[in-house]
């Protein structure tokens, strides 16, 4: 599969959403061809150099992606709602003459839901209280899935970028959560 890459200072999780405001010409075309064709682009974490100019490096393991909504802000940018997909490997990449990178990508396997084992249900617990003050009328939660709480909290939760790459690149959901109680772990030793 070959896909245009955004790399960004954030880390996209399937099932979030990501908002962005987009000024480069580079990236512009590229959301608008993918509205035109109803394809996704592949979120990933910059690895080395930046959000803007030269196309950056991206971390190998990345979310697709899929607008959602956009508008035209007065100001001249485009802003969008991205919705995470799946996450990806990517194989090679390469930037075209405008510096926007395509990537040949590999699906990883899609996670299904597993039960939230009882050591992670404090972790549940959080990310219950956490959603309570964000948006209390969210009929969405899943919050027996170790997957989908495993997901938000990565998402929520103000860790460094690296440790959220690493948690994105976790293929169990088990695991993800222990490394989130461990992140988790000094903060409530106070």
């Amino acid at each position: 599969m070959r896909i245009p890459l955004f790399p960004l200072n954030t880390v996209l999780f399937p099932g979030g959403t990501l908002t962005l405001r987009i000024f480069e010409q580079r990236y512009l075309q590229m959301v608008s061809e993918c509205l035109r064709q109803d394809s996704p682009f592949g979120v990933c974490l910059i690895w080395r150099g930046e959000e803007v100019g030269e196309a950056a490096v991206p971390h190998r393991v990345g979310t697709l992606a899929r607008s959602v909504d956009w508008e035209k802000g007065k100001d001249g940018l485009l802003g969008i709602v991205a919705h995470g997909g799946r996450r990806f490997r990517i194989l090679d990449f390469a930037p075209n003459a405008q510096q926007l990178l395509y990537g040949n990508v590999e699906l990883l396997p899609e996670l299904e839901q597993v039960p939230l084992s009882p050591q992670h249900r404090p972790l549940a617990d959080l990310l219950r209280r956490s959603l309570e003050l964000l948006a209390p009328a969210d009929s969405g939660q899943q919050l027996d899935d170790a997957n989908w709480v495993s997901y938000r909290l990565a998402e929520l939760l103000p860790l460094p970028r690296r440790e959220k790459q690493r948690l994105l690149q976790c293929n169990d959901p088990e695991q993800r959560l222990t490394l989130l109680q461990r992140l988790l772990q000094p903060a409530t030793d106070d």
